[in-house]
């Protein structure tokens, strides 16, 4: 495989820019339901929109000349600007790496809201990173000398994860492009996957090999998603050599054991492999190829199953800990597993949103409700609460035992997490409507209005979902219009009512499923949900009597400072939880002589809490 696809591009030569995307590929008909644009969803005021305001403040209050600072030092230009700090810090071998993510996340919002700040900082960037790769000479645009890799063909190990960088770069430069129409940004991409090229074509497919095993604990050869950016350009220019360099970063050792839905997960280091799985799913959208997609499924599986906690988040201990980090975060453990791994540090953000974009991946190819019901849960549960409703801060890791704090990020630390977090709050927008050309479907209840363009329609959804069970809809169009509405109800969701008009529907209402409302809708039609929420417990698979607490669809925090111990059993517990008075987003759990106090994990800020519980009868 690996002399095959070397030979393909050994013979391509470098990339040459200039396609300036006219050559995209028509990707087969993998793909069941997309996504609306990012452009036709806005969020309407509620404190979800709320999370995105504080993002957007933090992206403004960011200079943009200190992120350009280390790009103009490397590529020999001046800068008068203060260095960052923290992972961006000359001299740090990542720096660069959240530049990339700030002009994806600068490319949605200004896709979103048009040519205000965004649009104008996004394009201040491009510029000024098109003068450093141009000094450069060769295609080259990083914030980090060239030699680095050297060292990583030479030594596989002594230098910080150079393509995990360059691919956020890459990453950021395409969005740039395929968000707001940035040609200079397309040219750039092309450039340096032409550098890329050029690099790899130099290298054995041995030597290629041995740069993409990544089985050590924190490995510094981390690549990123270079295989996922690179087949989203292939899908873009049509162009073969940017296949032939996007499968160079296809791992055979971690490939094809999950075509064969083989569990290997245990001691990986968890963002560096996720991120791989992604760029399978991408690879499966622009080929065809169905072992990708059996791949990407069976992970998913996988995952959820042997080594996900009740929000849908990983990560935490490696069961052979040969780092400071590697003992008590990052790495998957033995599947099945979860109850002794909650650290202070497990559920790592990045791992979060890279999981919740697998998930979206799977939805649009097989629009399973089963997806929706994960991505659902990992969007209350897992990304929300990553965020200080009050200052808009980030935590790198999501503790879920107890007692627990979120310790959260400093402005200038500059983790990976702080990246991933600003490009996961600037487009909460995504994944809340899809649509299969015809039809549309609901599948987050976010107060929001959604322009479908083609078909003249504009749906605005109100409520105060989840802290309240019932979202409505209303549907505005110059003329009646004929379409469906897969409305999602939810695993959890068991007594839903649906209205129309005020009528309600006499349709059986499932757990899992999209009710379809499909009828010749008129200009003001009224949809309403109105969910039943319950109390449930959800077991550690290793360890029934430790267990979360769900309502509904909101995961629950114990409000504590010590360990969190019961006494009877679950039913017991069950039967003396109940929602506090005059106040329906406050709980209080009775167990024999103690009664404990909860609320959901999104609304914990600076408090201490714990998620999971144990039953002790001794």
């Amino acid at each position: 495989m690996k002399k095959r696809i070397l030979s393909v591009l050994i013979g391509f030569g470098l990339c040459q820019s200039g396609v300036w995307g006219n050559g995209k590929v028509e990707s087969p008909s993998v793909v069941e339901l997309r996504p609306f644009s990012g452009k036709d969803v806005e969020l309407e005021a509620s404190w979800i929109k709320q999370r995105e305001d504080l993002d957007v403040a933090y992206l403004q209050s960011v200079e943009a000349d200190r992120l350009l600072h280390n790009f103009r030092v490397t590529a020999g230009l001046p800068s008068l600007a203060k260095p960052l700090d923290g992972w961006e810090s000359p001299g740090v071998g990542l720096r660069g790496h959240f530049t990339g993510h700030y002009l994806s996340a600068l490319s949605v919002l200004a896709e979103r809201y048009g040519d205000g700040w965004a649009s104008q900082r996004l394009e201040y960037m491009v510029d000024e990173l098109y003068k450093c790769q141009q000094a450069h000479g060769n295609g080259y645009l990083s914030a980090f000398p060239e030699k680095d890799f050297e060292t990583l063909e030479t030594r596989f190990t002594g230098v910080w994860a150079p393509y995990y960088t360059l691919h956020k770069i890459l990453q950021g430069l395409l969005d740039a492009y395929t968000k707001t129409g940035n040609r200079k940004a397309y040219g750039m991409v092309e450039a340096l996957a032409g550098y890329v090229e050029g690099r790899m074509s130099k290298l054995s497919p041995e030597r290629i090999e041995r740069m993409m095993y990544t089985v050590e604990a924190n490995p510094q050869n981390e690549a990123g998603a270079m295989n996922e950016v690179l087949y989203e350009l292939y899908g873009i220019s049509g162009n073969p050599k940017h296949l032939a360099l996007a499968a160079c970063f296809d791992p055979a050792w971690f490939l094809e054991p999950l075509v064969r839905n083989e569990d290997i997960l245990s001691g990986l280091h968890a963002n560096t492999h996720i991120v791989l799985v992604n760029g399978f799913a991408r690879r499966y959208e622009v080929t065809g190829e169905e072992k990708y997609k059996k791949a990407a499924m069976h992970f998913w599986d996988i995952l959820q199953r042997g080594h996900a906690y009740v929000n849908g988040t990983s990560s935490g201990p490696r069961p052979v800990a040969v780092t400071p980090t590697s003992l008590t975060a990052e790495h998957w453990g033995e599947p099945g597993h979860l109850c002794n791994t909650l650290t202070r540090e497990i559920a790592e953000s990045c791992v979060t949103h890279n999981t919740q974009k697998l998930s979206a991946y799977l939805f649009g190819w097989t629009g399973d409700p089963c997806y929706a019901d994960a991505y659902m849960n990992m969007f209350y549960n897992g990304v929300l609460p990553v965020q200080s409703r009050s200052t808009g801060a980030y935590v790198y890791h999501l503790p879920l035992g107890s007692p627990r704090n979120k310790k959260y990020l400093k402005e200038n630390n500059f983790f990976c997490c702080s990246g991933s977090c600003i490009e996961a709050f600037a487009e909460l927008n995504s994944g809340i409507y899809y649509h299969d050309g015809s039809d549309v479907y609901v599948n987050l209840y976010v107060p929001s209005k959604l322009h479908w363009v083609s078909k003249k329609v504009v749906l605005e959804q109100t409520g105060g979902f989840p802290l309240q069970p019932v979202a409505d809809f209303t549907v505005s169009v110059r003329r009646p219009a004929g379409f469906a509405l897969n409305l999602f109800i939810p695993a959890w969701a068991e007594g839903t009512e649906v209205h129309v008009n005020g009528e309600k529907q006499g349709v059986p209402v499932r757990p899992s499923s999209f009710l379809k409302l499909s009828r010749r809708w008129e200009d003001g039609d009224r949809v309403r949900v109105d969910f039943r929420y319950a109390f449930r417990l959800q077991s550690m698979p290793d360890k029934e009597n430790m267990f979360a607490v769900f309502y509904g669809p909101m995961l629950l925090a114990f409000e504590t400072r010590s360990e969190v111990i019961l006494k009877g059993s679950k039913d017991e517990v069950l039967q003396g939880l109940s929602v506090v008075e005059g106040d329906p987003n406050r709980f209080v759990l009775r167990n024999g002589v103690n009664e404990f106090r909860l609320r959901p994990l999104f609304d914990v800020d600076q408090e201490s809490y714990g998620v999971y519980a144990t039953i002790r009868n001794y």
